[in-house]
């Protein structure tokens, strides 16, 4: 494939290998900057792209003349994954094109916390696209960093907490309401969480993903718990463990007019986390983050068992959108 490899000041090293993280790729000298190029270069180094994937954990196109939600639509289709309809996921979100959504629809002033991508439910996205349409005015960057990294240090720094994570597990636990709430992060209803408004319907597409349903007899809303399911997992492409939770964005983060964030997430036997590592973990994710600001028509691709990210407060505007596939 026809790139050059850029730096830019955000990147920083990872590990012991000494690579540059994430990857950031541009057009090479003998390459056109326009999308039909870079659709058609997708397609023909695939595996190439596949493989840098593999290595950095995530890939930065950046200056690929991707101007509209039409072109990255068309960028994400040329990779050929199957796509992973948004069941389940907490965020309030919408359809633009294709398969092209708005990212999380919450107020600018909120911090988005780390996660790994629906890591609150059994099926998950294997890969993430992000395509910024439109710069902030002023932060809104999508903070990333690689989850191996945050392992590595929880197990040496809070070796108790991970021991009993390990065996038990989590448990997550969410109100929603009937129909989406755009003031809060956490605001998806459960008709468009579970794609239907029959409650029967509901209940059944619930316990496919292993959620239980406890519906409320005022206001319409249904009290959703997930779990007991791994806090950390094994990254089987690189063979190493990963802080594959919502701990820290369910503790800091699920809080609304509906829940208490500090009971959004416990133990897998329901006994509550110790609140000063999970302080301390958030400490850990702030310092192993990568912060990029956005451009207009930058492609971030992300291998969702190996990276987290977040997103940052911002001054309007700022249309950052989404794909998501298995």
């Amino acid at each position: 494939m026809l790139v050059t490899m850029l730096v830019v000041p955000e990147q920083r090293e990872q590990g012991k290998n000494g690579l540059l993280f994430p990857q950031v790729l541009k057009p090479g000298a003998a390459s056109s900057a326009d999308v039909n190029s870079l659709v058609a270069a997708i397609k023909k180094d695939k595996d190439w792209l596949e493989q840098q994937l593999a290595l950095y954990g995530a890939l930065l196109l950046r200056d690929f003349g991707v101007h509209t939600a039409e072109d990255f639509n068309a960028v994400v289709e040329a990779f050929d994954y199957p796509e992973l309809p948004y069941i389940g996921g907490a965020a309030p979100r919408f359809k633009v094109v294709g398969r092209v959504y708005t990212t999380n629809e919450s107020p600018p002033d909120q911090l988005v916390p780390f996660h790994h991508e629906m890591a609150q439910v059994p099926e998950y996205p294997e890969k993430l696209f992000f395509y910024c349409e439109v710069e902030p005015a002023e932060g809104g960057e999508t903070p990333i960093l690689l989850s191996h990294l945050i392992y590595e240090r929880m197990a040496k720094e809070w070796p108790e907490f991970v021991e009993k994570l390990q065996k038990e597990g989590v448990l997550y636990t969410r109100v929603l309401p009937e129909g989406d709430d755009l003031s809060s992060a956490i605001g998806r209803g459960w008709q468009s969480t579970f794609l239907t408004t029959d409650r029967l319907e509901a209940e059944k597409r619930a316990a496919k993903l292993g959620v239980r349903l406890e519906w409320l007899s005022e206001g319409g809303g249904v009290k959703t718990v997930t779990g007991p399911i791994p806090a950390i997992k094994t990254d089987e492409l690189r063979h190493r463990p990963v802080w594959f939770n919502s701990i820290v964005a369910a503790y800091t983060g699920w809080k609304d007019s509906r829940n208490d964030p500090e009971k959004a997430v416990t133990f897998g036997d329901g006994t509550p986390l110790p609140k000063d590592a999970v302080l301390a973990c958030l400490k850990v994710l702030e310092e192993e983050k990568v912060s990029i600001p956005w451009r207009h028509g930058d492609v971030l691709m992300l291998d969702n068992n190996a990276v987290q990210h977040s997103r940052k407060a911002f001054v309007p505007p700022r249309r950052v959108l989404a794909s998501l596939a298995k």
